[in-house]
C-alpha cells in the first residue's frame, strides 16, 4: 500500500508580536508530548506555542527584557565587568521543552539585545528562572569570553535536553565563546554542571543519551588553516573529573570573573606547583601578570595584576616573557612592532606591577629588527654576574637563515651579547621560539611551527648546557650553540585533545619541584575556539 502523508498546515504567525508584528522571523521549533509547538520569533522577541494538531495559536507571549549588572560591555582591550544593561530583549534562538508546561530558551539577543543567558518559562508566559550573567561568568572563568563581541556576550544560541541515567541535562552552546555550558535540571535552579570545549561557533547539538554522547555542529570553518570546511564535535558522559578546562579562576570578592586569556608565557614561583603567567597584546589596555596555583586540577588563576606605568594600566606592550626577579617583583620580555611603535624592550615591575625600569634594544640589534621579537625570559647567574637570556622568535636581517638569537643581557654592567640557535626545518608556515627558561645547569626552550591539526610538524622542548652558552658580543660573529631534544610534545597535544593538535604552544616552564609545565595562547578567542591547554608533563628528571 502506499504510505500515510501528513497533512500540511500553514500557521500565520502574523500580528501577535509587540515588536515587527507584520514581519513575523520564526527562528526555531520544538514539539512537547502533548503534540505543542513552541517556536521562537526572534528578531520578535516572541514565543509562540502552536497546537501541532490544528495548527491553532494556542497562546503566544512576550519573551521580554532583561536587566544585566556587572558585566563587560567595553570593546577596549581590557576585561571590565562594571557595566550595566538594562530592559535588553531576550531575543531567544533555539527552544527545547523540559516537560509539557516548561520550555528554555537560548537568548542569543543577537540584534537589538545582548542578553546573554538563557531563561526558562511556563507554557502561560511566566518567567520560572533567569540565568542573567551567570552563564557568561562560567565562560569568562573557563578564559573563553569574548572580548572583541562584548557589546552581545557570549551569544547563547544552540541548545539542547537529554537525560542520562537519572539527570535531564540542559546543554547551551554559546556562538561567540566556542563552548557548551552543561546544566542539571534539577530543583528549583537549573544546576551549572560543566563547560565542554567546542569548535568555533558552536550551533547545532544533539543528545545522544542511550550512548552517552553529545554531539555539536560548529558553523566557523577551518579552511584558512588548511582544515576541514565544516567539523563536529563529540562528547561521552563518564565517570570521573572533566577533563576540561585545564585551568580556571576563580571569582574576584564581588563575585565577577577575575578576566583572562591570550596566556602567552609561563614562569615558576618560589614554591613548588606556584606559577606564574601573562596575557599578550590581545589585552593591549591592561596587560597582567597572573598567579596560578598548579597543585590543584584543574590549575586556578588566584589572582591578577594589571602592569602599570605612573599608576595607570602600561600601553604599548606586548609581553611574551616572564620570570621572577627574586625581589618580588619581575623581568618582562616585550615583543616589539615598529610598524605599531612597540618598543622591543626588557621591563622591571615590582609586586604591584608597576614599571620601575625599561631596558631598550641596542642599534645594533635595531638596526636589524622585525616585528618577530622577543618571546621568553629568563635568568642565570646572581649579584654582578645576574643575566637575562631572551628567546627571539624569528630570524632577522642579520640572521642566517633557520638560525635565531638568544639574546643576554646584563643589568649591572649593562652588557648586550648572543648566541645562534639553530631552528628545525619546515616544509611549510614558519619555524620559531616560544619560550625559555633555565634549571639546573641547562636553559629549556620551546620551538615551533605555525601549523595547526596534522599539518603540525615541530612542537618540541630542547636544551642547551650553560657550560657551552657563550655568548659573544653584538656586532661581530656570534657563535652557533648546540641544542638537545627533551621532548616532543606533539603527542602529549594529542593526547589532551583527543588527536587535534594546537598551534600556540606559549609557555614553558618547570617549578621549584622539577615539574614540567606548558599553555597554549587562546588568541583572546578571536576567530579562534578559544580553548586553552594548561598541560603537566611531568618531572624533569625523568624526560632528562
Amino acid at each position: 500500500g502506499q504510505p500515510d502523508c501528513a497533512t500540511m498546515k500553514s500557521v500565520n504567525l502574523a500580528d501577535i508580536a509587540e515588536v515587527a508584528a507584520e514581519d513575523p522571523e520564526p527562528e526555531f521549533v520544538a514539539f512537547n508530548e502533548a503534540g505543542e509547538i513552541a517556536v521562537t520569533l526572534q528578531e520578535n522577541n516572541h514565543i509562540a506555542i502552536v497546537n501541532a494538531e490544528t495548527g491553532a495559536i494556542v497562546t503566544h507571549f512576550s519573551a521580554g527584557s532583561v536587566t544585566l549588572d556587572k558585566i563587560d560591555t567595553k570593546k577596549n582591550g581590557a576585561f571590565s565587568f562594571d557595566g550595566k544593561i538594562e530592559n535588553v530583549a531576550r531575543e531567544p534562538d533555539a527552544v527545547k521543552w523540559l516537560d509539557n508546561d516548561r520550555l528554555v530558551v537560548a537568548n542569543e539577543g543577537d540584534y537589538k539585545g545582548g542578553s546573554r543567558g538563557f531563561t526558562i518559562f511556563s507554557k502561560k508566559g511566566e518567567v520560572v528562572y533567569e540565568s542573567g550573567p551567570s552563564f557568561e561568568y562560567q565562560v569568562a572563568n573557563a578564559g573563553h569570553y569574548p572580548d572583541d563581541r562584548n557589546k552581545k556576550g557570549v551569544e547563547p544560541e544552540g541548545l539542547e535536553i537529554g537525560t542520562f541515567g537519572e539527570d535531564e541535562l540542559i546543554f547551551v552552546a554559546s556562538e561567540r565563546g566556542s563552548v557548551v555550558g552543561v546544566y542539571n535540571n534539577a530543583g528549583a535552579e537549573p544546576q551549572f554542571v560543566q563547560i565542554l570545549p567546542s569548535g568555533i561557533g558552536p550551533e547545532g547539538l544533539v543528545a545522544i543519551p542511550s550512548r552517552n554522547l553529545l554531539v555539536t555542529a560548529n558553523e566557523a570553518d577551518l579552511v584558512e588553516d588548511g582544515l576541514a570546511r565544516s567539523h563536529v564535535m563529540i562528547y561521552e558522559r563518564s565517570e570521573g573529573p572533566a577533563t576540561y578546562p585545564t585551568i580556571t579562576a576563580k571569582l574576584t570578592p564581588d563575585g565577577t570573573p577575575l578576566g583572562w586569556g591570550a596566556l602567552s608565557a609561563l614562569a615558576a614561583g618560589d614554591t613548588a606547583g606556584k606559577l606564574f603567567a601573562t596575557s599578550d597584546s590581545f589585552y593591549a589596555n591592561a596587560p597582567s601578570i597572573f598567579e596560578i596555583d598548579a597543585t590543584q586540577t584543574p590549575a586556578l588563576i588566584t589572582g591578577k595584576t594589571i602592569v602599570t606605568r605612573d599608576g595607570h594600566p602600561a600601553q604599548k606592550l606586548d609581553i611574551e616573557g616572564i620570570v621572577a626577579d627574586g625581589e618580588g617583583g619581575f623581568w618582562l620580555a616585550n615583543e616589539g612592532d615598529p610598524a605599531k611603535l612597540v618598543p622591543h624592550a626588557i621591563l622591571r615591575v615590582d609586586d604591584k606591577g608597576e614599571i620601575k625600569q625599561e631596558i631598550g634594544f641596542p642599534m645594533d640589534l635595531l638596526a636589524h629588527q622585525t616585528r618577530f621579537g622577543l618571546e621568553g625570559v629568563t635568568t642565570i647567574g646572581e649579584g654582578d654576574d645576574l643575566t637575562l637570556v631572551m628567546a627571539v622568535q624569528r630570524e632577522w636581517a642579520d640572521d642566517p637563515k633557520n638560525q635565531v638569537k638568544l639574546l643576554a643581557y646584563k643589568p649591572k654592567a649593562k652588557e648586550w651579547s648572543a648566541v645562534r640557535y639553530p631552528l628545525e626545518a619546515t616544509e611549510a608556515g614558519w619555524m620559531g621560539l616560544s619560550e625559555i627558561t633555565a634549571h639546573d645547569g641547562k636553559l629549556y626552550i620551546l620551538e615551533r611551527d605555525n601549523q595547526i591539526g596534522d599539518l603540525a610538524k615541530v612542537k618540541r622542548v630542547y636544551s642547551v648546557a650553560l657550560d657551552a652558552f657563550k655568548p659573544a658580543k653584538l656586532g661581530g660573529e656570534l657563535p652557533l650553540v648546540e641544542k638537545t631534544l627533551v621532548r616532543d610534545i606533539i603527542g602529549d597535544l594529542k593526547s589532551a585533545t583527543n588527536g587535534y593538535v594546537n598551534d600556540k604552544v606559549e609557555g614553558f616552564t618547570i617549578d621549584r619541584n622539577g615539574d614540567i609545565f606548558v599553555a597554549t595562547d587562546n588568541d583572546g578567542v578571536d576567530d579562534s575556539s578559544g580553548e586553552t591547554l594548561f598541560l603537566r608533563l611531568g618531572n624533569i628528571s625523568a624526560v632528562n
